[in-house]
């Protein structure tokens, strides 16, 4: 058996991964990372041989698998941390946190789409694993697997000017649009009094999701901030 079905404080019925679905979710956590991986290191090879103007950007370069490894765990182990530090928690669901959405977002920024959005799908595993509120099996996905996964858009702007801001607010607009849906579709009974289902999500998600995402932007705007990224990035291309 995967998951026990449990009554939790709330009296509400929800599904609690077992050992044997512990083992399957991390499993699940390798397969997403070395994924990313894989996109990390082509992309790497990818703009290396652009820089060098060599045409044939096929053969990765020795070494570059190691280091985007160590980058995207990083990324996902630091998030998670930062994950459980929180400024606001709402009873329900939902926190501002300390730049946790930001962090998620830099192996998108770092590697490209492909790289960010298994690293994104990754982290949400691991929330998973960690801090499970599973309700309806389809929520499971859309909060999980498709709302953290869509951070990993940020990686649609890796290589435009102003890409990590761009980045940023695309990863987390998307990701607002899955929490919205989850909202509207598994916990509309939540709604406030009055509210619509819709509505109710709309402003619920919007106030904890946008609220640490202008914290963000106003760190980001800081230049050192900026150059320092910046140059962590130049370093995960980096051959050596």
């Amino acid at each position: 058996m995967l998951y026990d079905v449990i009554v939790n404080d709330w009296g509400e019925t929800t599904y609690v991964p077992t050992t044997l679905g512990n083992i399957l979710l991390i499993a699940v956590i390798i397969i997403l990372l070395t994924i990313a991986v894989i996109f990390a290191r082509n992309y790497a090879v990818k703009q290396a041989a652009a820089a060098d103007n060599v045409e044939d950007a096929t053969t990765p370069k020795k070494g570059l698998s190691v280091k985007q490894l160590v980058f995207c765990a990083a990324a996902i182990a630091l998030g998670t941390v930062l994950s459980n530090i929180k400024l606001f928690h709402f009873p329900t669901g939902g926190s501002i946190t300390l730049l946790s959405m930001l962090v998620i977002c830099l192996p998108g920024y770092f590697f490209g789409l492909g790289a960010g959005l298994m690293a994104g799908a990754a982290y949400g595993v691991l929330q998973l694993l960690i801090d499970p509120y599973v309700l309806f099996p389809m929520q499971l996905v859309v909060d999980y697997f498709l709302a953290f996964g869509a951070l990993g858009l940020s990686g649609l702007f890796s290589n435009s000017k102003y890409g990590l801001v761009k980045g940023y607010l695309t990863g987390i607009i998307g990701r607002y649009i899955f929490a919205v849906i989850s909202g509207w579709i598994f916990f509309g009974s939540y709604a406030w009094e009055g509210w619509g289902a819709l509505t109710y999500s709309l402003v619920y998600n919007g106030i904890y999701i946008f609220a640490e995402a202008a914290v963000t932007i106003v760190i980001l705007c800081v230049p050192a901030v900026q150059k320092g990224l910046g140059r962590i990035k130049a370093m995960t291309l980096s051959p050596v």
